[in-house]
């Protein structure tokens, strides 16, 4: 299929990697930036700490601007909005370089026709990889409309100036708006010299606190989630799903389907596990379904005791990940400290369930979907269609949340299904209890320690850890049999105290019955849970004060600074240390996450029912430099509130081979009047940003577990800490 980009757009790469072409109809300026590949050894060895994801090819352009004659400037972003700002952000730091004025911008939610080629919006990685390719971009474009602004004028390039969208002659004798060079420009001479850079301190759009670009769509109305998309002529589709975690269908007929209300067209493919209905309300959809005449292979009656049986943490087990000198020769038999956690499935239960629209013709199909990866789409419905992946245009709606669970290929796949069989488009949208028990989940994690701590110094560290898969599921198997263990799975187990001389961490990921994968922050809030409680064990068998134990154990480098910096500012503004209320205790952890590091102190009483409340939270991130300080704030109190949900409520279960919860009745969230105050503070350290929408995950677990210790002296071991469990642990 012909790229309509291509088509519409003349570009050339020019030496310094950046893209000069005309825009529509040869009017307007277009520049990308080009990014070289970040070598595949990299990413193995830094791993995932530094949030370098693998892909991305030598010359996909990462970001395009398209400058108007009428002064708009386009930003064509391929990261999608799903509430986390990215769309704000990223028009911030284009804005900051090309001198244009902030109502000079227009958004447009790149796709897979349009803008850069996007391997998708996941790991906090949007703004720290588009922060210098983006800058470059639009100071290159600076560059380009002065120079042409000079031959016009007749000044030289060195005494004009671009600001507010106007080139104007530092002597005030002419001036040109952007949109009238744009107008009067053939052909874009390549630069000589790649621009300048701004200097930090001299940033006016990042660091401000601008409106986002999408808050007046949602406000109005406007905004088009993938549940609200419609197209004139649409069905509705609904599929069977398996009755069971591990079920098979073993035949299919369509029953008196056909003849229910409302359907249009019902498709089975029983060798494929497919069964499907088009009708004309989602409602009469549904229905149908009871219908078909399906019999299921219900496969083994999975119990929950059965799966977490899986997580072997025995010695041997897993791979090592991480080794400095020789734990496991100094540990040997004798430990001074054992200690074992885990934590459980959890489910995603972002506000929009799972939606796509499809309309699929014999040459062509557009799907619209809710997706974190909108180019995964494309390869597997064209490859679902037999189509070339260039003949299969995919966009992304808004997301109503994502936290990992969005990558929307299932109801895409479906409805395009669907659409290609009753030749109409086809809209689907899970209901709560299919998108409850039919996606996939956090793995459940288990993690064992053992230590010798002497003379108030962690001597030697051993860390035995299993996980289902995270990123083992949406990776190529060479890549997962050449890492060994999933960079996901034991995300937030990493040990960042460099001063421990003799530390090992051995990850065994397991492939489970259940679907799992990516979750807010990964592996983060599970394996930060157990490292960080542990470390508060070891503090106490030192007889220290956990925080000074903590800052005893860092490195000497600029990245131990910061983590003491973060801990310090944290214990600073909890007054960490200072007297509290009766049956009140505070407790302190400290995570680091694609290299943001975030601390927590979490100050909680006991209700004589074991409920555990929280009463404040305060924490302090170092996410290098902030972007958009509301925005920024916004994740830090949506992950502690998501993360405190996780923590003290969220657990889902298999039961006979079926997944428990099937809407929030049985698997309830965090509501406001068990919400604390949350205290966010931000320590800017480099002028670098680094990743800001899951970090803030990592210590709220272990902050809140070590608090319930120095309270009542008793360590819970698994999350969530229900009442039950609490009381349990108490009588124990």
């Amino acid at each position: 299929g012909m790229n309509t980009t291509e088509s519409k757009r003349k570009f050339r790469v020019t030496r310094r990697g950046l893209l000069i072409g005309t825009g529509v109809a040869s009017a307007g300026l277009v520049v990308g930036a080009v990014l070289g590949r970040n070598p595949f050894y990299r990413m193995v060895a830094g791993l995932m700490s530094e949030g370098n994801y693998p892909g991305g090819g030598e010359t996909d352009p990462t970001v395009w601007f398209e400058l108007l004659p009428s002064d708009k400037v386009r930003i064509i972003i391929p990261k999608v909005e799903m509430g986390q700002g990215a769309h704000t952000a990223m028009t911030q730091i284009a804005a900051e370089e090309l001198g244009a004025r902030w109502d000079q911008f227009e958004v447009i939610q790149g796709n897979t026709e349009l803008g850069p080629s996007d391997r998708g919006t996941v790991g906090s990685t949007s703004i720290s990889t588009s922060f210098q390719p983006l800058r470059r971009a639009a100071a290159n474009m600076r560059q380009l409309l002065i120079n042409a602004a000079s031959e016009r004028l007749g000044i030289p390039a060195a005494d004009l100036h671009a600001a507010d969208g106007v080139v104007r002659a530092r002597d005030a004798t002419g001036q040109l708006s952007y949109g009238e060079i744009v107008a009067g420009v053939e052909e874009w001479k390549e630069l000589e010299l790649e621009p300048e850079l701004k200097a930090t301190d001299k940033f006016t759009f990042i660091g401000q606190s601008l409106q986002r670009v999408d808050v007046e769509a949602k406000l109005r109305g406007e905004a088009v989630y993938g549940y609200d998309l419609s197209k004139e002529g649409m069905l509705y589709g609904a599929v069977a799903r398996p009755p069971t975690v591990e079920g098979r269908m073993v035949s299919a007929r369509p029953g008196t389907a056909e003849n229910s209300p409302g359907v249009a067209k019902v498709v089975i493919d029983a060798d494929d596990q497919f069964a499907g209905v088009a009708a004309n309300t989602r409602q009469q959809a549904i229905n149908a379904l009871d219908a078909l005449d399906i019999e299921w292979d219900r496969g083994p009656k999975w119990s929950q005791a059965d799966i977490d049986a899986l997580l072997d943490v025995s010695d041997g087990a897993g791979i090592p990940i991480q080794k400095n000198g020789r734990p496991l020769d100094i540990i040997g038999h004798s430990p001074s400290l054992r200690a074992e956690y885990s934590s459980p499935f959890a489910i995603h239960a972002h506000l929009e369930p799972e939606a796509a629209l499809a309309d699929v013709h014999s040459d062509r199909a557009e799907i619209w979907v809710s997706t974190q990866m909108h180019s995964q789409v494309q390869t597997l419905v064209a490859s679902d269609l037999n189509m070339d992946a260039g003949s299969v245009k995919v966009t992304s709606a808004y997301l109503g949340g994502g936290f990992g669970g969005k990558t929307g290929f299932g109801a895409a796949r479906e409805a395009a299904r669907l659409s290609r069989s009753v030749g109409r488009p086809v809209h689907i949208g899970l209901t709560r209890p299919e998108d409850m028990r039919h996606g996939w989940y956090r793995p459940p994690t288990r993690s064992r320690f053992s230590a010798v701590v002497e003379n108030g110094k962690i001597l030697a560290l051993n860390h035995n850890h299993a996980s289902g898969e995270v990123l083992f599921s949406f990776f190529p198997k060479q890549m997962s049999i050449l890492l060994g263990s999933d960079p996901g799975a034991w995300r937030g187990a990493y040990n960042f105290y460099d001063s421990i001389q003799h530390r090992q961490l051995n990850s065994l990921t397991v492939k489970l019955p259940v679907p799992t994968g990516a979750w807010r922050g990964l592996g983060l809030l599970a394996n930060a849970y157990a490292c960080e409680s542990f470390m508060d064990e070891m503090a106490h068998a030192a007889a220290a004060d956990p925080l000074q134990f903590r800052l005893d154990h860092l490195g000497t480098d600029a990245f131990a600074e910061r983590m003491r910096n973060v801990l310090l500012t944290t214990a600073d503004r909890a007054a960490y240390g200072n007297a509290l209320p009766e049956g009140h205790a505070m407790g302190i952890a400290c995570t680091v996450d694609v290299d943001t590091v975030a601390a927590l102190c979490a100050e909680v009483s006991v209700e004589s029912d074991g409920t555990i409340v929280v009463h404040r939270m305060v924490q302090a991130l170092d996410p290098g430099l902030v972007v958009n300080p509301d925005g920024a704030l916004a994740q830090a109190e949506g992950s502690i509130t998501m993360a405190l949900s996780s923590t003290l409520i969220e657990e889902m279960t298999v039961k006979d081979g079926v997944v428990k919860p099937g809407n929030f009745d049985s698997y309830p969230l965090i509501t406001m009047d068990r919400t604390p105050d949350i205290e966010v503070v931000f320590l800017e350290s480099d002028g670098r940003p680094r990743g800001m929408g899951e970090p803030a995950v990592g210590p709220v677990a272990a902050a809140v577990g070590n608090a319930f210790f120095n309270l009542t002296g008793t360590r819970l071991r698994n999350i969530p800490f229900t009442k039950a469990r609490v009381r349990a642990a108490l009588d124990a």
